[in-house]
């Protein structure tokens, strides 16, 4: 995996003009772009896509200092159709416009070409198990929510918070397959897991096909598989967090697997009264990489 990210990041650099297909790449490379967009995100700290629009904007930066072309013309060098649209995307980057720069050659905030380098540590163990699922229902109240990184989700607390208490009851009453009880499933996520995206949250149960949803709840079906079971224990929800984060960081580039598209969800097992802290199941679907 990391000699696949070092060849995105070449091929990136490649392309800055021209763009290319992240699928295509994919494909070359032997995985998958959703595999490859989530652990470019998790390791790069930033989205694909927006590493390859700071590259853009760094090199672009030297043709708008050197006044070789004009502003329009550099624009449309790096994909732009207008030079207002070239400009945004500039200043996003630099904090000053194009005009700005030109005239006195800076402030300029380069964005380095980035190197994966694997780090052997191995010093926390993760805890985890391969479980074949066949198909399963996910029933329950979901909400489009924005995503965030770090830290208790206000919009899920709120959502969650406004289902009435026996409502919760009823949900777990419902539970007949595995993960068994109150879950908390992501799905419809940005593939780049950029921070703000959105997706859909859903509080609810897993239950076989054969079970009828009751009339006012939503459903995910989801489609027999694989899944990577991780174990957490600690402060909540820091220690699901940094577990999640780890799966990307250790356990993927060391393990022969990798992401498929699917709900990730998490299961917890118990908690604390003020739920300041939990032990957690993490579901993630997998295939043999």
């Amino acid at each position: 995996m990391i000699s696949a990210l070092n060849r995105l990041v070449d091929l990136v650099e490649e392309h800055l003009t021209t763009g290319f297909d992240v699928n295509d790449v994919a494909v070359q490379l032997g995985t998958t772009e959703h595999h490859l967009r989530r652990m470019f995100s998790s390791l790069a700290g930033m989205p694909l896509s927006e590493y390859v629009r700071r590259r853009r904007m760094t090199v672009a930066a030297a043709e708008v200092v050197q006044h070789e072309r004009d502003l329009l013309s550099v624009a449309v060098r790096y994909g732009y159709g207008s030079a207002e649209a070239f400009g945004r995307a500039f200043k996003a980057v630099h904090g000053a416009s194009p005009g700005d720069v030109r005239r006195d050659g800076g402030p300029l905030r380069a964005q380095p070409q980035l190197r994966f380098r694997l780090s052997v540590e191995g010093s926390n163990r993760m805890e985890t198990r391969i479980v074949d699922r066949p198909a399963f229902r996910l029933v329950g109240h979901a909400a489009r929510v924005p995503l965030i990184h770090q830290g208790a989700n206000p919009h899920i607390q709120q959502h969650i918070a406004g289902l009435p208490q026996e409502e919760h009851v009823r949900l777990k009453a419902l539970s007949n397959a595995e993960p068994a009880g109150l879950l908390a499933v992501s799905d419809d996520l940005d593939p780049d897991r950029a921070e703000g995206s959105e997706l859909t949250y859903l509080h609810g149960v897993a239950v076989t096909l054969e079970t009828s949803a009751p009339d006012g709840l939503d459903t995910i079906d989801v489609p027999s598989g694989r899944w990577a079971v991780f174990r957490a224990e600690g402060p909540y929800p820091r220690t699901l967090q940094d577990t999640w984060a780890a799966t990307a960081t250790e356990w993927f580039p060391s393990n022969p697997w990798r992401l498929r598209p699917g709900p990730e969800m998490v299961a917890v097992l118990k908690h604390a009264d003020d739920f300041s802290t939990a032990t957690c199941e993490l579901w993630l679907p997998v295939e043999p990489a």
